[in-house]
């Protein structure tokens, strides 16, 4: 994870938002960061609301796969909202270079 002293406060907040895990919310506000006017352009929330995006979906199927108990992953993902905030950028091990593969993220 690495600093970004670029980022205003709104990218900032929007991109915490990307990561927040309230049902139904969740997936809404990862993709509104991602179409609104004034972050659309921000390199910095399409990093954290595409990667939130992603690790929802691995984070779903690992919850119906293990029934239920994968459900602990998103107690995760407010540690990475609260890391968005403060304006760094967060590494996954693994899907943060699929995503980087795919060209989805710089």
């Amino acid at each position: 994870m690495q600093g970004n002293t670029n980022t205003t406060s709104n990218e900032r907040l929007w991109a915490a938002l990307s990561w927040v895990p309230i049902t139904p919310l969740y997936p809404i506000l990862a993709i509104v960061a991602l179409v609104m006017d004034e972050t659309k352009s921000s390199a910095f929330v399409r990093h954290h609301a595409i990667q939130s995006l992603v690790a929802g979906l691995v984070a779903v199927v690992i919850t119906v796969v293990t029934v239920g108990v994968g459900g602990l992953i998103f107690l995760v993902f407010f540690y990475w909202a609260y890391k968005a905030y403060q304006g760094e950028t967060v590494e996954i091990p693994v899907l943060t270079d699929f995503v980087r593969k795919q060209g989805w993220i710089a």
